[in-house]
């Protein structure tokens, strides 16, 4: 009896607990979030009902970059009451430079670690004028938030840091030039293929000044260029476009990413963010 428990034991161990492991097995196991800016139509009629709608997503971390009319205080107390949590505050490059403490306060009370910025205002081209004082403004206002106020701030790529500079792009220069005391960074994978670049190279040459990350898909036969903008349209769900998803999710494992947000622009989401919430939780290393 002993010998035929010991066989059947054995025979789980070699055919079927492998393959429970492997079917276990995923390649994104980090808490899949949203940002704001996809239900951004929503939001600008309906706070509470919009966030109910992400709530029966499954999704419980958001990243928010618009108050959408209301306080700080009141947007923290309808999270609250849904169990869901802002880990990441966007503002705009004028407010973080000029209003870096009511910035701070807002950050605060949403309950947020992060405070983020998208775009780095300038005329095309970009250029090493714009990205010196970027630098330079990046490193006095996210010294004020991490030593003042506890905050962490992430600078979030957009595609026209990339053009050629030196031996590397713009982008190298802000990362090279900004203090990693005070300075990390947000990416957006698209907005790192777009101008014709590697996010999983990316994170692999800056490991962990990566912090946070945008997850959207870009439609098959898009040619990018370094203008920072494509059609909205162009925006897909995850899985379906031209972004080697499984790579860049290792990568960003490895790199120590904390925060994943998905972010789809297109007009729609009804279909496309289910879609894409189901792609990460299938996905396979």
């Amino acid at each position: 009896m002993l010998k035929q428990i010991f066989l059947v034991y054995s025979f789980l161990s070699i055919a079927v607990l492998p393959s429970l492991a492997q079917k276990n097995k995923k390649s994104f196991p980090a808490e899949i979030g949203m940002v704001s800016y996809t239900y951004r139509n929503s939001f600008s009629k309906d706070v509470a009902k919009t966030l109910d709608t992400i709530k029966i997503l499954g999704i419980t971390d958001m990243e928010f970059s618009n108050l959408f009319g209301k306080k700080a205080e009141e947007l923290r107390k309808l999270l609250d009451e849904r169990n869901i949590k802002c880990s990441s505050f966007g503002v705009g490059y004028d407010d973080l430079v000029n209003k870096t403490e009511e910035v701070a306060a807002n950050a605060k009370t949403l309950g947020a670690s992060y405070v983020r910025v998208a775009w780095i205002p300038h005329k095309a081209p970009f250029t090493l004028e714009v990205a010196k004082k970027a630098v330079e403004d990046f490193n006095r206002a996210g010294k004020i938030l991490k030593e003042k106020h506890g905050l962490t701030f992430c600078y979030h790529n957009h595609g026209y840091e990339f053009q050629p500079y030196e031996k590397g792009s713009f982008f190298d220069y802000i990362v090279q030039q900004t203090d990693p005391k005070y300075v990390s960074f947000e990416m957006d994978i698209l907005w790192v293929f777009h101008p014709g670049q590697d996010p999983a190279q990316l994170l692999d040459k800056y490991g962990k000044r990566f912090k946070l990350m945008h997850l959207k898909d870009l439609r098959k036969g898009v040619k990018g260029d370094f203008s920072g903008q494509t059609p909205v349209e162009n925006d897909v769900a995850l899985g379906t476009g031209q972004l080697d998803l499984p790579a860049i999710l290792k990568a960003a494992q490895k790199a120590g990413v904390e925060h994943y947000y998905i972010e789809d622009e297109s007009p729609n989401i009804t279909k496309q963010v289910p879609q894409s919430i189901a792609y990460l939780k299938n996905l396979q290393m």
